[in-house]
């Protein structure tokens, strides 16, 4: 059943990590009810999300996990498949579908994230560069090895705000990724960024997209040749392309990203719900209070729906210099 549906699953062109990720889902509900999915009933999908929600996990989390299941049971059930048929035969039962309108979770509404993941006003940028910014002197001073990551880690969480960047698709630019713009060649190599990693729809192909830097973040214009001219060769990276190489050789990972920007928020002392991902919705929120359409501002960050890029709170304005610049 489970290698028909990897199958099912690869055929339709799906990424490997999700057929992955469904297939250890359904061996993990397995081992969770001691039963067979021909032997499933709603009690035993309501017991294993009740399970799940002792860990905790996001009601999004939960609501993929109840379709990634529903999936797999419609594919059961296909009369072009015949397992129904297989099952009846052999056991004296057929697969069902487990979850229902009555125990499955109810999308209510357009955005369930945690409402305090939120933009940072223009003062918080600041504070959060300026903290970024001193924190390599701070390790150098200790005598303790770092200073470098240190740089490397303010540097990406610069690109990633000026660029509108998920973590992932910072973790993944080459330095072929950097473009320029032939309407502002003051900007150089960095008048654009290529993203060829975008976050893809339903286990499709990636999304490429290509995001314009606008003139009131061209400061990021320094930070990255700095890195790129100063810093960056310093690690030896060789011919490796990728724009964001560590000490051993490789690409620098988002767990990494993530690692400096909650060092960088404590040393900011900035509120410990804010996570990486809060400088993209930065990104759109001030994009927005620039005077950018709507239209632009979607496109930027790759969003299918404009309703998307509308969920982001609105900071208000500061009265803080924006400059944001590596000092």
């Amino acid at each position: 059943m489970l290698e028909g549906w990897r199958r099912h699953m690869s055929a339709r062109f799906l990424r490997v990590t999700t057929i992955t990720a469904r297939v250890q889902l359904i061996r993990r509900l397995e081992r969770f009810s001691g039963l067979y999915p021909w032997q499933w009933t709603p009690a035993e999908g309501e017991e294993f999300i009740d399970h799940l929600r002792a860990r905790p996990i996001e009601v999004s989390t939960a609501r993929g996990y109840e379709v990634a299941i529903s999936l797999f049971l419609e594919f059961l059930l296909d009369a072009r498949y015949g397992w129904a048929q297989v099952c009846e035969e052999r056991f004296g039962q057929t697969p069902q579908l487990i979850f229902h309108e009555g125990n499955s979770i109810a999308h209510k509404v357009d955005h369930e994230g945690d409402p305090r993941r939120r933009p940072l006003t223009y003062d918080e940028v600041q504070v959060l560069f300026d903290a970024a910014d001193a924190r390599p002197g701070r390790i150098v001073g200790r005598g303790v090895k770092g200073g470098l990551s240190a740089v490397r880690g303010a540097a990406v969480l610069k690109t990633i705000y000026a660029y509108g960047l998920r973590r992932s698709e910072a973790a993944q630019l080459d330095l072929v990724d950097l473009r320029g713009n032939p309407k502002l060649p003051e900007l150089g190599r960095c008048g654009s960024v290529m993203v060829r990693f975008g976050k893809s729809s339903k286990g499709s192909a990636p999304k490429r997209r290509s995001v314009l830097l606008v003139p009131e973040m061209d400061w990021v214009t320094e930070v990255l040749e700095d890195w790129i001219t100063q810093v960056r060769p310093r690690f030896g990276p060789g011919r490796h392309p990728a724009l964001w190489v560590t000490e051993r050789l490789g690409r620098l990972r988002a767990r990494s990203i993530n690692d400096a920007f909650v060092a960088v928020k404590q040393d900011a002392g900035l509120d410990e719900k804010l996570d990486v991902h809060c400088l993209r919705h930065s990104f759109v929120t001030h994009l927005t209070e620039f005077g950018y359409p709507a239209k632009f501002v979607q496109e930027q960050v790759g969003h299918s729906h404009a309703a998307t890029t509308a969920i982001t709170s609105v900071c208000p304005m500061s009265s803080a210099t924006r400059c944001w610049r590596s000092r």
